[in-house]
C-alpha cells in the first residue's frame, strides 16, 4: 500500500527569521503526521501508546516557506523489529521534497522503562496497513 499521507497547515509561528520553516518545525510535522498514523491507521490513540521516540534524523532538501501554504507528510514502515519500528517520512511542497526523515519508535515496559515485544495487535495493524 502507499505510504500514509497528511496534509499540514504551514503556520506563520512555524517561520523563522530567514523567512521559512524553522528546521526544528519539521520534527513537529511529523510528529503530527505519526500521531494521525496511529489514529487513523492503527486505531490508537498515541498518548495511550509506550511507544517512545528513540531516534529521528532529517535531511533537508529545500526550504518551506509560509506562501507554501501547506505541506504533505508521508509516514511509511522500514522495518518492524520485536520491540522497534522503524518510519521513513518525506516533508512535501506539492511534487517538491522538503525533507526526508527517518524515525525509530520502541516499544517500552512503563513499568521498567525497558524494550518490550510490540503488541500483536499492532503489529497485525501495521503489517496489514504496509502489506508486510
Amino acid at each position: 500500500m502507499a505510504p500514509y499521507t497528511v496534509d499540514i497547515d504551514v503556520r506563520f509561528r512555524d517561520i523563522d527569521a530567514l523567512g521559512h520553516v524553522n528546521n526544528a518545525v519539521y520534527a513537529t510535522y511529523i510528529e503530527q503526521a505519526r500521531t494521525r498514523y496511529f489514529r487513523d491507521v492503527l486505531d490508537m490513540d498515541i498518548s495511550q501508546s509506550s511507544n517512545v521516540l528513540a531516534s529521528i534524523s532529517i535531511d533537508f532538501r529545500r526550504p518551506v516557506e509560509l506562501s507554501d501554504d501547506r505541506v504533505t507528510v508521508t509516514v511509511d514502515l522500514a522495518d518492524l523489529g520485536r520491540s522497534s519500528a522503524t518510519m521513513t517520512h518525506e516533508v512535501r511542497v506539492g511534487d517538491a521534497v522538503a525533507a526526508e526523515a527517518e524515525a525509530t519508535l520502541v516499544s517500552l515496559d512503563p513499568d521498567t522503562g525497558e524494550p518490550t515485544p510490540i503488541s500483536e495487535e499492532l503489529r497485525d495493524a501495521m503489517e496489514s496497513y504496509h502489506d508486510l
